[in-house]
C-alpha cells in the first residue's frame, strides 16, 4: 500500500488502553538470567535472533522486558533485508534501542539515523523502518560471541550489529501493526513520509530520543562517592554514562551505563565532573545486564552474585547493590519508576483489532525534501 491509498480512518474506543493496570514487584525479589542457559530464537524475522531476560520479566509480573537482538544472517537473501514500515504500541510507549556493535541505519518517521556502538534510541510508537545492518559472515556461534561495546569501537563495529532493547510488557501482549509492508514500499517515495496516528499513548512530555555516544552529554563521569550502593571495589576508576532516558520517557525509566576502562589503557571517553548520585539510586525495580566484563552484586543479608558478559539480574527495590566491577566492564542499569504503575495493559482485543487496521491508523503524511533535515522527528505528534 503506497501512501496515495492511505485513508482518514475514524474509530472509537482503541486510543487508550483498556485492560489491566501494570503493577512491578514491589517485593525483594532477585531473578537472574545467566546467558549460559539462554538460547537465541528467530522470533520475527529470520536475520535477527532474539534472546530475551525471561526470568526477569516473569518475576516482575510481566512489566519490563529487556533482550538482545543479534543479527545473524546478510541483508541481501530474499528472506531478510529492510524490514516494513510498523510502529510498535507498549503501555506508555516506551521502547528503548542501545546498539552494541555493527552499524545499523533506522529510519524514524521519515528521518534517517546511522548509528554504531554506543548509540541510544528511545521512541514512542512512531512509525520506523531498520534500512540496513552489518553483518560479519562468521558461523552462528562465532558470531553471538563477537565482543560488544557502548563505546564506537573500530573491532566492534566491523561486526554484526547487535542491540539491546528494551520494552514495556511483552511485545506479544501490545499492537505492532505493519503500516506498510515490504512489497509495497515505493523507495522513490514511501521512505520519506512522516506519519501521524492517534495512537501514540505516551506520557506528558514524552518524544524520540538520541544520544550519540561521543556527544557531551554521552561523556563518562567518575563514579558519585555518595553514591546509594557505597563505594565500588574495582581495580580501575569506575566512570558513570547517563543515557539521558528519564525525561524524554516521561519519567517512566532512568538508563546509565556503569563502565572501566581495560587495565593500562583509556577506552572510555571521560568528562571531569561527577556523576549524579541521586540518578543512580532511582528504580522501584532495577535491572543491570552485563554487556562486557564481570560485575558482583551483594543481597540484603550480604549474599554474593557474581555476573558475567551477557548475564542480566532483575531485582526489587532495595534487594541487591552492586559491590564489584571488574576491569574493562560495561553495565547497562535501568531504574523503572513509579509511572509505570500508572499505566494499563492493552486488552487482547484492543490489540488484535489494532493490528488489524495496519495502514489505516495513519491519519496524516507528509513528505519529507531531505531524509536528514527537517522539523524534529515525532513533530506530527505534537
Amino acid at each position: 500500500m503506497g501512501i496515495q491509498s492511505m485513508v482518514d480512518f475514524k474509530w472509537p474506543g482503541l486510543t487508550q488502553p483498556d485492560g489491566a493496570r501494570i503493577a512491578m514487584n514491589r517485593g525483594a525479589f532477585v531473578a537472574v538470567d545467566r546467558h549460559r542457559d539462554i538460547t537465541y530464537d528467530p522470533i520475527y524475522r529470520p536475520q535477527a535472533l532474539y534472546h530475551r531476560a525471561l526470568e526477569g520479566l516473569h518475576a516482575n509480573n510481566d512489566a519490563f522486558l529487556l533482550q538482545e537482538v543479534a543479527t545473524n544472517l546478510p541483508i541481501y537473501r530474499e528472506d531478510t533485508g529492510p524490514t516494513d514500515f510498523h510502529l510498535h504500541l507498549p503501555p506508555g510507549g516506551f521502547q528503548l534501542v542501545l546498539v552494541t556493535s555493527g552499524l545499523f541505519t533506522f529510519d524514524y518517521d521519515g528521518k534517517v539515523h546511522y548509528v554504531g556502538p554506543g548509540a541510544v534510541m528511545l521512541q514512542s510508537a512512531i512509525v520506523h523502518r531498520q534500512l540496513f545492518y552489518t553483518w560479519s559472515g562468521l558461523a552462528t556461534e562465532d558470531n553471538l560471541k563477537t565482543p560488544q561495546s557502548v563505546v564506537p569501537e573500530p573491532l566492534c563495529m566491523g561486526y554484526s550489529g547487535k542491540f539491546l532493547e528494551a520494552f514495556i510488557t511483552d511485545p506479544s501482549t501490545f499492537p505492532n501493526p505493519t503500516v506498510v509492508g515490504a512489497q509495497h514500499i515505493r523507495e522513490d517515495e514511501t521512505p520519506r513520509a512522516a506519519w501521524k496516528h492517534p495512537l501514540h499513548n505516551r506520557p506528558a512530555g514524552a518524544g524520540f530520543w538520541v544520544q550519540d555516544p561521543l556527544e557531551l552529554e554521552a561523556l563518562f563521569r567518575p563514579y558519585p562517592a555518595d553514591a546509594a550502593d557505597g563505594p565500588l571495589k574495582s581495580a580501575t576508576p569506575v566512570h558513570v554514562r547517563d543515557l539521558g532516558i528519564a525525561a524524554p520517557s516521561g519519567n517512566l525509566v532512568t538508563g546509565h551505563i556503569i563502565a572501566t576502562d581495560p587495565r593500562g589503557g583509556s577506552l572510555l571517553p571521560k568528562a571531569a565532573a561527577r556523576a549524579d548520585a541521586e540518578g543512580l539510586a532511582k528504580g522501584e525495580v532495577v535491572v543491570f545486564r552485563i554487556i562486557r566484563g564481570t560485575a558482583a552484586f551483594a543481597d540484603g543479608s550480604g549474599k554474593p552474585l557474581e555476573l558475567a558478559t551477557g548475564d542480566t539480574v532483575t531485582a526489587g527495590r532495595g534487594a541487591i547493590r552492586l559491590t564489584d566491577v571488574g576491569e574493562d566492564t560495561q553495565i547497562l542499569r535501568l531504574g523503572l519508576l513509579k509511572g509505570i504503575d500508572d499505566l494499563r495493559m492493552w486488552t487482547p482485543t484492543q490489540r488484535d483489532e489494532i493490528d488489524a487496521l495496519a495502514g489505516q491508523i495513519i491519519t496524516r503524511t507528509d513528505l519529507r525534501s531531505d531524509r536528514v533535515a527537517g522539523q524534529p522527528v515525532g513533530y506530527l505528534y505534537e
